[in-house]
């Protein structure tokens, strides 16, 4: 089974589906090969990222409209084992450089170990997945090498990737992730829970039921 995940490192919903994806396939047995599709949900923002309070403002109207909403993703992730905490968040990043480490990862088979590595570096420490060194550092600790992660964040490579996904994902109509797409045939939206997750891939497996 092939499954193309969309998805954002600085997306705190893309973690929770990104995780219950990942429980939903284990508790079935089910192989599958999930393909990291880059997503930017905050595009614009400039090389280096901006202060995290500014775009807390900007968003969401300040930190008293922000903190409700995330204390509610704070609730939905923690049955996940998902820890965040976003006012230990000192930047939002451009996550280009990030998407690039995932799927230098994946050419490499840990995929889910650097995604996963750089979600917990970004909302539980607060940690700047803009800084190279940082990138390094995350993904070294999830198992790449750290000078090979350091020549490829010098070099162009991937940086058409991350465009070219972009670009389908627009043409597509994706307007928001996660979202995963089972088979090139149907697709998940959201962070759903763990059942439509077990009926989308009964479906992709050529059962009956039907995704929501």
């Amino acid at each position: 089974m092939i499954i193309d995940l969309f998805a954002d490192i600085a997306c705190p919903w893309c973690w929770i589906g990104e995780r219950r994806l990942k429980r939903a396939l284990e508790a079935r047995g089910v192989e599958a090969t999930v393909r990291w599709r880059p997503y930017m949900l905050q595009r614009n923002l400039p090389p280096e990222g901006i202060a995290w309070s500014e775009l807390v403002e900007k968003k969401f109207g300040g930190w008293e409209r922000a903190r409700p909403m995330f204390a509610h993703v704070a609730n939905a992730g923690a049955p996940e084992g998902l820890r965040y905490d976003f006012e230990s968040i000192q930047r939002a990043p451009n996550t280009r450089d990030a998407h690039r480490v995932v799927l230098l990862a994946q050419e490499h088979g840990r995929v889910w170990e650097v995604a996963d590595a750089l979600f917990s570096a970004y909302f539980a420490e607060g940690r700047d997945i803009n800084d190279p060194e940082v990138l390094v550092d995350v993904a070294s600790r999830a198992g790449l090498d750290a000078e090979l992660v350091r020549e490829m964040l010098a070099s162009g490579r991937f940086a058409g990737d991350v465009d070219a996904t972009q670009e389908v994902a627009d043409t597509s109509g994706v307007n928001g992730v996660p979202l995963a797409v089972f088979e090139g045939k149907f697709g998940v939206s959201g962070a759903q829970p763990l059942e439509v997750f077990n009926l989308a891939i009964d479906r992709a497996l050529g059962g009956t039921a039907e995704a929501a």
